[in-house]
């Protein structure tokens, strides 16, 4: 299959390109300005105009704005909402429609939700700029449902090798390999997944061919860590302590307590692909391959 991919110079977008390279199918960056709409339609047509017309091909949207602590909170709209709307209005203008167009949004959306584990029902409530556009992006793109077609995900937290250091387990991991004597963090009271990217791009790949159109799934295992957890996981593969200081600054207000997700419907597309699910000591693995 023939992939169009955006954001293919982040961190998921480099280890999707990889491991859809990988499974055998072609993947064409679609390196534009996504909040400029007319390069966007110049772009999605030059791209679309060179593949094989006998080939399906199908566009997975990962370009976004990821950080909850961006500076500049507008743009989280220019970019994750009128961007990823340029790019629909672009493939939906083409002759030939696309097998399948995957558009990431967030867990983010559900905000601090008394439901755990959250399935993709839960009536979602963000409570961030961040997670507004991801949702408000969600709304927009469904206006496209009768011209493509589309899948939405909402993958919780992950990480892995090539993770930005904003983050916090590529700042922890960091801290540990550099073997600092201490870490500032902000919230320690949270509980988060943390998934492997790996996992991540593995169920993208599985959707494309098996998620069912305009359909809605959680990108989740429905295993949590406390952050004490995580930090006692990486004092035993680096073999020494830290102390962990609180930093009024580094506080995010309305934080997000708990973010587990329900896997169920996931869970049923990785059977479909034939592959294994993850388990808990998965992330010893992605711990240990980040340090």
């Amino acid at each position: 299959m023939n992939i169009l991919l955006t954001g293919a110079n982040g961190f998921t977008g480099l280890r999707f390109a990889a491991l859809a390279q990988h499974a055998g199918h072609v993947v064409t960056a679609l390196q534009v300005d996504l909040t400029q709409a007319q390069a966007v339609t110049d772009a999605v047509a030059s791209v679309v105009s060179a593949l094989p017309q006998a080939q399906p091909w199908a566009v997975v949207q990962l370009a976004a704005l990821s950080f909850v602590g961006h500076a500049d909170e507008l743009a989280f709209y220019g970019v994750n909402v009128l961007g990823t709307l340029n790019l629909l209005a672009a493939l939906a203008a083409q002759a030939v429609r696309p097998s399948c167009v995957l558009v990431a949004s967030s867990a983010n959306v559900y905000g601090n939700c008394p439901q755990s584990p959250i399935a993709e029902s839960q009536a979602p409530a963000p409570v961030n700029h961040y997670a507004a556009s991801k949702l408000a992006m969600e709304h927009l793109a469904r206006t496209y449902a009768d011209r493509l077609p589309l899948v939405l995900t909402r993958p919780f937290n992950y990480t892995g090798p090539g993770q930005a250091s904003q983050f916090l387990i590529p700042k922890l991991v960091d801290h540990f390999s550099r073997r600092a004597p201490v870490v500032e963090l902000g919230n320690l009271h949270v509980e988060r997944e943390y998934n492997d990217v790996d996992f991540v791009c593995r169920s993208y790949l599985h959707l494309l061919a098996h998620g069912e159109l305009m359909g809605l799934y959680n990108i989740c295992t429905g295993i949590t860590y406390t952050l004490d957890d995580v930090i006692a996981r990486l004092r035993r593969l680096a073999g020494y302590d830290i102390e962990v200081r609180v930093n009024p600054a580094f506080v995010r207000a309305n934080e997000i307590q708990r973010l587990c997700g329900d896997p169920a419907r996931l869970q049923g597309v990785w059977r479909a692909a034939g592959d294994a699910w993850p388990t808990a000591a998965s992330l010893d693995a992605t711990l240990a391959r980040m340090l």
